[in-house]
Protein backbone atom coordinates (compact mmCIF):
# COMPACT_ATOMS: atom_id res chain seq x y z
CA UNK A 1 0.00 0.00 0.00
CA UNK A 2 1.30 3.43 -0.91
CA UNK A 3 -0.14 6.67 0.51
CA UNK A 4 0.87 10.13 -0.69
CA UNK A 5 -0.46 13.36 0.84
CA UNK A 6 -1.41 15.81 -1.92
CA UNK A 7 -3.27 18.45 0.12
CA UNK A 8 -2.82 19.78 3.64
CA UNK A 9 -4.53 23.17 3.99
CA UNK A 10 -6.11 24.11 7.29
CA UNK A 11 -8.39 21.19 8.15
CA UNK A 12 -8.57 19.87 4.57
CA UNK A 13 -6.63 16.76 3.58
CA UNK A 14 -6.30 14.79 0.35
CA UNK A 15 -4.40 11.55 -0.07
CA UNK A 16 -3.56 9.47 -3.13
CA UNK A 17 -3.66 5.78 -2.28
CA UNK A 18 -2.49 2.75 -4.24
CA UNK A 19 -3.25 -0.83 -3.20
CA UNK A 20 -1.14 -3.40 -5.12
CA UNK A 21 -2.94 -5.94 -7.28
CA UNK A 22 -1.08 -8.68 -5.35
CA UNK A 23 -2.73 -7.57 -2.09
CA UNK A 24 -6.14 -7.56 -3.77
CA UNK A 25 -5.50 -11.01 -5.24
CA UNK A 26 -4.63 -12.36 -1.80
CA UNK A 27 -7.88 -11.02 -0.34
CA UNK A 28 -9.81 -12.40 -3.30
CA UNK A 29 -8.36 -15.86 -2.63
CA UNK A 30 -9.59 -15.58 0.97
CA UNK A 31 -13.08 -14.74 -0.30
CA UNK A 32 -13.00 -17.67 -2.72
CA UNK A 33 -12.04 -20.02 0.09
CA UNK A 34 -14.99 -18.72 2.13
CA UNK A 35 -17.52 -19.49 -0.62
CA UNK A 36 -15.93 -22.77 -1.75
CA UNK A 37 -17.76 -24.81 0.88
CA UNK A 38 -21.05 -22.94 0.48
CA UNK A 39 -21.71 -23.07 -3.27
CA UNK A 40 -23.01 -25.97 -5.28
CA UNK A 41 -21.79 -26.17 -8.86
CA UNK A 42 -22.91 -28.94 -11.17
CA UNK A 43 -20.13 -31.43 -11.82
CA UNK A 44 -18.21 -30.73 -8.64
CA UNK A 45 -18.50 -32.17 -5.14
CA UNK A 46 -19.18 -29.64 -2.31
CA UNK A 47 -15.94 -28.00 -1.22
CA UNK A 48 -13.99 -29.41 -4.16
CA UNK A 49 -14.55 -26.70 -6.79
CA UNK A 50 -11.17 -25.60 -8.21
CA UNK A 51 -10.08 -22.04 -7.47
CA UNK A 52 -9.78 -21.22 -11.16
CA UNK A 53 -13.39 -22.24 -11.80
CA UNK A 54 -14.65 -20.36 -8.72
CA UNK A 55 -12.79 -17.27 -9.91
CA UNK A 56 -14.35 -17.61 -13.37
CA UNK A 57 -17.87 -17.79 -11.89
CA UNK A 58 -17.65 -15.48 -8.87
CA UNK A 59 -14.39 -13.59 -9.36
CA UNK A 60 -15.78 -10.24 -10.48
CA UNK A 61 -18.59 -10.00 -7.92
CA UNK A 62 -16.26 -11.04 -5.09
CA UNK A 63 -13.57 -8.65 -6.32
CA UNK A 64 -16.10 -5.79 -6.01
CA UNK A 65 -16.52 -6.72 -2.33
CA UNK A 66 -12.74 -6.96 -1.95
CA UNK A 67 -12.31 -3.46 -3.39
CA UNK A 68 -14.92 -1.93 -1.08
CA UNK A 69 -13.51 -3.68 1.99
CA UNK A 70 -9.95 -2.72 1.02
CA UNK A 71 -10.87 0.94 0.57
CA UNK A 72 -12.68 1.09 3.92
CA UNK A 73 -9.91 -0.75 5.78
CA UNK A 74 -7.14 1.28 4.16
CA UNK A 75 -8.80 4.64 4.90
CA UNK A 76 -9.47 3.67 8.54
CA UNK A 77 -5.91 2.38 9.03
CA UNK A 78 -4.38 5.43 7.34
CA UNK A 79 -6.32 7.88 9.53
CA UNK A 80 -5.31 5.92 12.62
CA UNK A 81 -1.62 5.98 11.58
CA UNK A 82 -1.86 9.73 10.93
CA UNK A 83 -3.61 10.26 14.31
CA UNK A 84 -6.44 12.06 12.55
CA UNK A 85 -10.21 11.94 12.98
CA UNK A 86 -12.37 12.77 9.97
CA UNK A 87 -15.12 15.31 10.69
CA UNK A 88 -17.45 13.59 8.20
CA UNK A 89 -17.35 10.50 6.02
CA UNK A 90 -14.26 10.78 3.76
CA UNK A 91 -14.95 11.17 0.04
CA UNK A 92 -13.47 8.49 -2.20
CA UNK A 93 -12.62 9.35 -5.81
CA UNK A 94 -12.11 6.34 -8.10
CA UNK A 95 -11.21 6.30 -11.77
CA UNK A 96 -14.23 6.55 -14.09
CA UNK A 97 -12.34 4.96 -16.98
CA UNK A 98 -14.14 1.65 -17.57
CA UNK A 99 -11.01 0.09 -19.09
CA UNK A 100 -9.06 0.88 -15.88
CA UNK A 101 -11.90 -0.46 -13.72
CA UNK A 102 -12.05 -3.69 -15.71
CA UNK A 103 -8.30 -4.28 -15.32
CA UNK A 104 -8.59 -3.85 -11.53
CA UNK A 105 -11.61 -6.19 -11.36
CA UNK A 106 -9.71 -8.75 -13.41
CA UNK A 107 -6.75 -8.54 -11.06
CA UNK A 108 -4.47 -7.06 -13.70
CA UNK A 109 -3.88 -3.62 -12.18
CA UNK A 110 -3.32 -1.91 -8.84
CA UNK A 111 -6.26 -0.08 -7.25
CA UNK A 112 -5.59 3.67 -7.24
CA UNK A 113 -7.91 6.21 -5.63
CA UNK A 114 -7.88 9.51 -3.77
CA UNK A 115 -9.52 10.23 -0.43
CA UNK A 116 -10.56 13.74 0.65
CA UNK A 117 -11.67 14.73 4.13
CA UNK A 118 -11.60 17.38 6.83
CA UNK A 119 -10.03 16.59 10.18
CA UNK A 120 -11.55 17.43 13.52
CA UNK A 121 -9.48 20.28 14.94
CA UNK A 122 -7.61 19.87 18.23
CA UNK A 123 -9.48 21.67 21.01
CA UNK A 124 -7.34 23.26 23.72
CA UNK A 125 -9.69 24.01 26.60
CA UNK A 126 -9.62 27.39 28.30
CA UNK A 127 -9.28 27.93 32.05
CA UNK A 128 -12.90 27.86 33.20
CA UNK A 129 -11.97 29.65 36.44
CA UNK A 130 -11.39 32.79 34.37
CA UNK A 131 -15.06 32.89 33.33
CA UNK A 132 -17.12 35.50 35.18
CA UNK A 133 -20.89 35.27 35.02
CA UNK A 134 -23.59 37.51 36.43
CA UNK A 135 -26.59 35.33 37.22
CA UNK A 136 -29.89 37.24 37.27
CA UNK A 137 -32.19 36.31 40.15
CA UNK A 138 -35.69 37.48 40.94
CA UNK A 139 -36.97 37.60 44.49
CA UNK A 140 -40.64 36.74 44.72
CA UNK A 141 -42.24 39.24 47.11
CA UNK A 142 -45.46 38.80 49.06
CA UNK A 143 -47.01 41.46 46.83
CA UNK A 144 -46.03 39.44 43.73
CA UNK A 145 -47.64 36.34 45.22
CA UNK A 146 -50.80 38.23 46.21
CA UNK A 147 -51.10 39.59 42.67
CA UNK A 148 -50.70 36.14 41.15
CA UNK A 149 -53.16 34.61 43.65
CA UNK A 150 -55.69 37.30 42.81
CA UNK A 151 -55.25 36.61 39.09
CA UNK A 152 -55.64 32.87 39.69
CA UNK A 153 -58.80 33.53 41.72
CA UNK A 154 -60.32 35.71 39.01
CA UNK A 155 -59.66 33.04 36.40
CA UNK A 156 -61.06 30.22 38.51
CA UNK A 157 -63.79 31.77 40.66
CA UNK A 158 -66.48 31.04 38.12
CA UNK A 159 -68.53 33.41 35.94
CA UNK A 160 -72.12 33.57 34.79
CA UNK A 161 -73.85 35.23 31.84
CA UNK A 162 -74.94 38.76 32.70
CA UNK A 163 -77.66 38.80 30.05
CA UNK A 164 -78.08 40.45 26.66
CA UNK A 165 -78.56 43.99 27.96
CA UNK A 166 -75.67 44.07 30.45
CA UNK A 167 -72.67 46.23 29.66
CA UNK A 168 -69.03 45.35 30.26
CA UNK A 169 -67.66 46.40 33.65
CA UNK A 170 -64.33 46.09 35.45
CA UNK A 171 -63.82 42.49 36.60
CA UNK A 172 -66.10 40.94 33.95
CA UNK A 173 -64.91 38.09 31.77
CA UNK A 174 -65.72 38.77 28.14
CA UNK A 175 -65.56 36.75 24.96
CA UNK A 176 -64.43 38.78 21.97
CA UNK A 177 -63.35 38.50 18.37
CA UNK A 178 -61.08 41.14 16.91
CA UNK A 179 -58.91 42.16 13.96
CA UNK A 180 -55.88 44.35 14.63
CA UNK A 181 -54.60 46.72 11.94
CA UNK A 182 -51.61 49.00 11.50
CA UNK A 183 -51.93 51.64 8.81
CA UNK A 184 -55.15 49.94 7.76
CA UNK A 185 -53.49 46.53 7.18
CA UNK A 186 -54.03 43.47 9.42
CA UNK A 187 -50.80 42.31 11.09
CA UNK A 188 -49.62 38.85 12.09
CA UNK A 189 -50.88 37.71 15.49
CA UNK A 190 -53.30 40.63 15.75
CA UNK A 191 -56.55 38.74 15.20
CA UNK A 192 -58.69 36.19 17.06
CA UNK A 193 -62.06 34.55 16.39
CA UNK A 194 -62.98 33.97 20.04
CA UNK A 195 -60.76 34.72 23.01
CA UNK A 196 -61.53 35.31 26.69
CA UNK A 197 -60.33 38.31 28.63
CA UNK A 198 -60.89 39.48 32.20
CA UNK A 199 -61.29 43.26 32.23
CA UNK A 200 -58.63 44.82 34.44
CA UNK A 201 -56.24 41.87 34.29
CA UNK A 202 -53.68 43.74 32.20
CA UNK A 203 -53.38 40.87 29.72
CA UNK A 204 -53.65 43.17 26.73
CA UNK A 205 -51.73 46.33 25.90
CA UNK A 206 -52.69 49.54 27.74
CA UNK A 207 -55.95 51.08 26.54
CA UNK A 208 -57.43 47.92 25.05
CA UNK A 209 -59.28 46.56 28.08
CA UNK A 210 -60.41 50.03 29.11
CA UNK A 211 -61.87 50.48 25.64
CA UNK A 212 -64.15 47.48 26.12
CA UNK A 213 -65.92 48.91 29.18
CA UNK A 214 -69.51 49.90 28.38
CA UNK A 215 -69.98 47.64 25.32
CA UNK A 216 -73.06 45.38 25.23
CA UNK A 217 -73.20 41.77 24.07
CA UNK A 218 -73.16 41.83 20.23
CA UNK A 219 -71.79 45.34 20.21
CA UNK A 220 -68.88 46.40 18.01
CA UNK A 221 -66.21 49.03 18.50
CA UNK A 222 -62.90 50.15 17.02
CA UNK A 223 -60.32 50.65 19.76
CA UNK A 224 -57.26 52.78 19.06
CA UNK A 225 -54.10 51.96 21.02
CA UNK A 226 -50.33 52.38 20.86
CA UNK A 227 -47.98 49.47 21.51
CA UNK A 228 -45.52 50.19 24.35
CA UNK A 229 -42.01 51.19 23.21
CA UNK A 230 -40.56 48.20 25.09
CA UNK A 231 -43.09 45.74 23.63
CA UNK A 232 -41.55 42.27 23.25
CA UNK A 233 -42.23 42.19 19.50
CA UNK A 234 -39.90 44.87 18.18
CA UNK A 235 -41.83 45.04 14.90
CA UNK A 236 -44.87 46.37 16.81
CA UNK A 237 -43.12 48.35 19.55
CA UNK A 238 -44.22 52.00 19.63
CA UNK A 239 -46.65 51.66 16.71
CA UNK A 240 -50.24 52.87 16.63
CA UNK A 241 -52.90 50.26 15.94
CA UNK A 242 -56.65 49.90 15.61
CA UNK A 243 -58.63 46.85 16.75
CA UNK A 244 -62.07 46.15 15.31
CA UNK A 245 -63.73 44.30 18.20
CA UNK A 246 -67.03 42.41 18.46
CA UNK A 247 -68.42 41.50 21.89
CA UNK A 248 -69.52 37.83 21.81
CA UNK A 249 -70.62 37.47 25.45
CA UNK A 250 -70.33 39.22 28.80
CA UNK A 251 -69.96 37.18 32.02
CA UNK A 252 -69.91 38.57 35.52
CA UNK A 253 -68.07 36.99 38.47
CA UNK A 254 -70.18 34.78 40.73
CA UNK A 255 -71.07 36.95 43.72
CA UNK A 256 -71.07 34.15 46.30
CA UNK A 257 -67.44 33.06 45.65
CA UNK A 258 -64.72 34.76 47.67
CA UNK A 259 -60.95 34.36 47.90
CA UNK A 260 -60.84 32.43 51.16
CA UNK A 261 -60.21 28.98 52.65
CA UNK A 262 -63.40 27.64 51.09
CA UNK A 263 -62.23 28.62 47.61
CA UNK A 264 -58.87 26.92 48.22
CA UNK A 265 -60.66 23.75 49.36
CA UNK A 266 -62.83 23.81 46.22
CA UNK A 267 -59.70 23.34 44.12
CA UNK A 268 -58.26 20.59 46.32
CA UNK A 269 -56.03 22.53 48.72
CA UNK A 270 -56.18 22.69 52.52
CA UNK A 271 -56.65 26.42 52.90
CA UNK A 272 -55.78 29.83 51.45
CA UNK A 273 -52.27 29.68 52.92
CA UNK A 274 -51.65 26.44 51.03
CA UNK A 275 -52.80 28.09 47.80
CA UNK A 276 -50.41 31.00 48.33
CA UNK A 277 -47.56 28.60 49.09
CA UNK A 278 -48.25 26.54 45.96
CA UNK A 279 -48.35 29.63 43.75
CA UNK A 280 -45.15 31.02 45.32
CA UNK A 281 -43.34 27.74 44.65
CA UNK A 282 -44.60 27.68 41.08
CA UNK A 283 -43.47 31.27 40.50
CA UNK A 284 -40.04 30.58 42.01
CA UNK A 285 -39.61 27.45 39.90
CA UNK A 286 -40.50 29.30 36.70
CA UNK A 287 -38.21 32.22 37.48
CA UNK A 288 -35.37 29.91 38.48
CA UNK A 289 -35.77 28.07 35.18
CA UNK A 290 -35.50 31.38 33.30
CA UNK A 291 -32.47 32.35 35.39
CA UNK A 292 -30.79 29.03 34.59
CA UNK A 293 -31.63 29.52 30.91
CA UNK A 294 -29.91 32.91 30.95
CA UNK A 295 -26.89 31.54 32.80
CA UNK A 296 -26.56 28.69 30.30
CA UNK A 297 -26.49 31.24 27.50
CA UNK A 298 -23.76 33.20 29.29
CA UNK A 299 -21.68 30.05 29.83
CA UNK A 300 -21.97 29.12 26.14
CA UNK A 301 -21.07 32.70 25.16
CA UNK A 302 -17.98 32.51 27.38
CA UNK A 303 -16.99 29.14 25.90
CA UNK A 304 -17.43 30.56 22.40
CA UNK A 305 -15.30 33.59 23.24
CA UNK A 306 -12.63 31.44 24.89
CA UNK A 307 -12.16 28.98 22.05
CA UNK A 308 -11.19 30.27 18.63
CA UNK A 309 -10.27 27.67 16.03
CA UNK A 310 -11.23 26.73 12.49
CA UNK A 311 -14.15 24.33 12.19
CA UNK A 312 -14.83 21.77 9.42
CA UNK A 313 -16.74 23.39 6.56
CA UNK A 314 -18.84 20.31 5.91
CA UNK A 315 -20.11 20.27 9.50
CA UNK A 316 -20.97 23.97 9.19
CA UNK A 317 -22.69 23.30 5.86
CA UNK A 318 -24.84 20.58 7.41
CA UNK A 319 -25.77 22.74 10.42
CA UNK A 320 -26.51 25.75 8.20
CA UNK A 321 -28.72 23.70 5.88
CA UNK A 322 -30.72 22.41 8.84
CA UNK A 323 -31.22 25.97 10.11
CA UNK A 324 -31.99 27.39 6.68
CA UNK A 325 -34.63 24.76 5.97
CA UNK A 326 -36.45 25.84 9.13
CA UNK A 327 -36.12 29.51 8.17
CA UNK A 328 -37.63 28.79 4.75
CA UNK A 329 -40.45 26.89 6.44
CA UNK A 330 -41.19 29.97 8.56
CA UNK A 331 -41.22 32.15 5.45
CA UNK A 332 -43.36 29.80 3.37
CA UNK A 333 -45.87 28.59 5.96
CA UNK A 334 -46.19 31.37 8.55
CA UNK A 335 -46.44 34.45 6.37
CA UNK A 336 -43.11 35.86 7.54
CA UNK A 337 -40.69 37.67 5.29
CA UNK A 338 -37.06 38.68 5.64
CA UNK A 339 -38.21 42.29 5.45
CA UNK A 340 -40.65 41.78 8.34
CA UNK A 341 -37.71 40.50 10.40
CA UNK A 342 -35.74 43.63 9.52
CA UNK A 343 -33.26 41.95 7.19
CA UNK A 344 -32.70 40.63 3.67
CA UNK A 345 -32.26 37.05 2.47
CA UNK A 346 -28.58 37.66 1.74
CA UNK A 347 -27.94 39.17 5.20
CA UNK A 348 -29.99 36.41 6.85
CA UNK A 349 -27.88 33.76 5.11
CA UNK A 350 -24.73 35.44 6.35
CA UNK A 351 -26.04 35.70 9.93
CA UNK A 352 -27.28 32.10 10.07
CA UNK A 353 -23.98 30.90 8.65
CA UNK A 354 -22.27 32.52 11.64
CA UNK A 355 -24.79 30.88 13.97
CA UNK A 356 -24.10 27.50 12.34
CA UNK A 357 -20.35 28.00 12.78
CA UNK A 358 -20.85 28.94 16.44
CA UNK A 359 -22.95 25.86 17.06
CA UNK A 360 -20.40 23.54 15.46
CA UNK A 361 -17.53 25.10 17.43
CA UNK A 362 -19.49 24.91 20.69
CA UNK A 363 -20.43 21.32 19.91
CA UNK A 364 -16.75 20.39 19.60
CA UNK A 365 -15.86 22.31 22.78
CA UNK A 366 -18.71 20.78 24.78
CA UNK A 367 -17.76 17.29 23.55
CA UNK A 368 -14.12 17.83 24.53
CA UNK A 369 -15.06 19.12 28.01
CA UNK A 370 -17.22 16.05 28.53
CA UNK A 371 -14.50 13.73 27.25
CA UNK A 372 -11.67 15.22 29.33
CA UNK A 373 -13.75 15.37 32.50
CA UNK A 374 -15.55 12.04 32.00
CA UNK A 375 -19.01 13.62 31.97
CA UNK A 376 -21.59 11.07 30.87
CA UNK A 377 -25.35 10.60 30.68
CA UNK A 378 -26.56 7.66 32.74
CA UNK A 379 -29.16 5.18 31.49
CA UNK A 380 -31.51 6.44 34.21
CA UNK A 381 -31.17 10.04 33.01
CA UNK A 382 -31.73 8.93 29.43
CA UNK A 383 -34.82 6.96 30.41
CA UNK A 384 -36.21 9.93 32.36
CA UNK A 385 -35.71 12.15 29.30
CA UNK A 386 -37.73 9.67 27.25
CA UNK A 387 -40.51 9.64 29.86
CA UNK A 388 -40.61 13.45 29.91
CA UNK A 389 -40.76 13.56 26.11
CA UNK A 390 -43.60 11.04 26.01
CA UNK A 391 -45.58 12.99 28.62
CA UNK A 392 -45.49 16.07 26.41
CA UNK A 393 -47.93 14.40 24.02
CA UNK A 394 -51.04 13.72 26.07
CA UNK A 395 -53.27 11.14 24.46
CA UNK A 396 -50.49 10.04 22.08
CA UNK A 397 -48.09 8.57 24.63
CA UNK A 398 -48.03 5.07 23.14
CA UNK A 399 -47.41 6.31 19.58
CA UNK A 400 -44.56 8.57 20.74
CA UNK A 401 -43.00 5.77 22.77
CA UNK A 402 -43.17 3.41 19.80
CA UNK A 403 -41.58 6.05 17.58
CA UNK A 404 -38.54 6.29 19.83
CA UNK A 405 -38.40 2.52 20.29
CA UNK A 406 -38.22 2.03 16.52
CA UNK A 407 -35.83 4.96 15.89
CA UNK A 408 -32.57 4.45 17.82
CA UNK A 409 -31.11 7.64 16.34
CA UNK A 410 -33.99 9.76 17.68
CA UNK A 411 -33.70 8.01 21.05
CA UNK A 412 -29.95 8.67 21.16
CA UNK A 413 -30.59 12.35 20.34
CA UNK A 414 -32.40 12.74 23.68
CA UNK A 415 -29.01 12.38 25.37
CA UNK A 416 -27.58 15.51 23.70
CA UNK A 417 -29.38 18.24 25.68
CA UNK A 418 -28.82 16.32 28.96
CA UNK A 419 -25.11 16.03 28.19
CA UNK A 420 -24.87 19.70 27.24
CA UNK A 421 -26.62 20.82 30.43
CA UNK A 422 -24.29 18.67 32.55
CA UNK A 423 -21.26 20.21 30.83
CA UNK A 424 -22.64 23.72 31.33
CA UNK A 425 -23.26 22.97 35.03
CA UNK A 426 -19.70 21.63 35.32
CA UNK A 427 -18.25 24.83 33.82
CA UNK A 428 -20.51 27.03 35.94
CA UNK A 429 -19.24 25.30 39.10
CA UNK A 430 -15.69 26.36 38.24
CA UNK A 431 -16.59 29.84 36.96
CA UNK A 432 -16.97 32.91 39.12
CA UNK A 433 -20.72 33.39 39.43
CA UNK A 434 -22.21 36.45 41.10
CA UNK A 435 -25.91 37.00 41.58
CA UNK A 436 -27.66 40.16 40.48
CA UNK A 437 -31.19 40.94 41.62
CA UNK A 438 -33.47 41.93 38.77
CA UNK A 439 -37.18 42.33 38.17
CA UNK A 440 -39.24 39.71 36.36
CA UNK A 441 -39.62 41.84 33.22
CA UNK A 442 -35.87 42.49 33.12
CA UNK A 443 -35.19 38.75 33.42
CA UNK A 444 -37.54 38.03 30.54
CA UNK A 445 -35.77 40.67 28.46
CA UNK A 446 -32.36 39.18 29.29
CA UNK A 447 -33.53 35.69 28.27
CA UNK A 448 -34.78 37.05 24.95
CA UNK A 449 -31.46 38.81 24.28
CA UNK A 450 -29.44 37.18 21.58
CA UNK A 451 -32.26 34.99 20.36
CA UNK A 452 -31.98 34.01 16.70
CA UNK A 453 -34.56 35.45 14.31
CA UNK A 454 -37.58 33.43 13.16
CA UNK A 455 -38.15 30.32 15.33
CA UNK A 456 -34.63 28.92 15.46
CA UNK A 457 -33.63 27.37 18.79
CA UNK A 458 -30.37 28.43 20.43
CA UNK A 459 -27.34 26.29 21.17
CA UNK A 460 -28.63 22.82 21.74
CA UNK A 461 -28.38 19.38 20.23
CA UNK A 462 -24.80 19.90 19.20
Amino acid sequence: MNVTETLNEGLRRKLDVTIPATALASKLDEKLDEVRGKVQIKGFRPGKVPTAHLKKVYGRSLMSEVLQDSINDTVAKTLEERSEKAATQPEIDLSEDQAVINRVLDGEADLAFSVSYEVLPPVKLMDFKKIAIEKPVVEVSDADVDKEVDSFFKNNRGYEDKGDDAVVEEGDRVGISFVGKINGEPFEGGSADHTHLIIGSGQFIPGFEEGLVGIKKGGEKTIKVTFPKDYQNEELAGKKAEFDVKMLHVDGPKADVKLDDEFAKSIGLEDLAALKKAIREQMEAQLNSLSQQRMKRLVLDALDDGHKFDVPEKLVDAEFNAIWNRVKHEVEHHGKTFESEGTTEEKAREDYRKIAERRVRLGLVVAEIGNVNEITVSDEEHQQALINEVRRFQGQEQQVYEYYRKNPQALAALRAPIFENKVVDFVAELAKVTEKKVGRDELLKLVREGEDGFDIDNDHNH
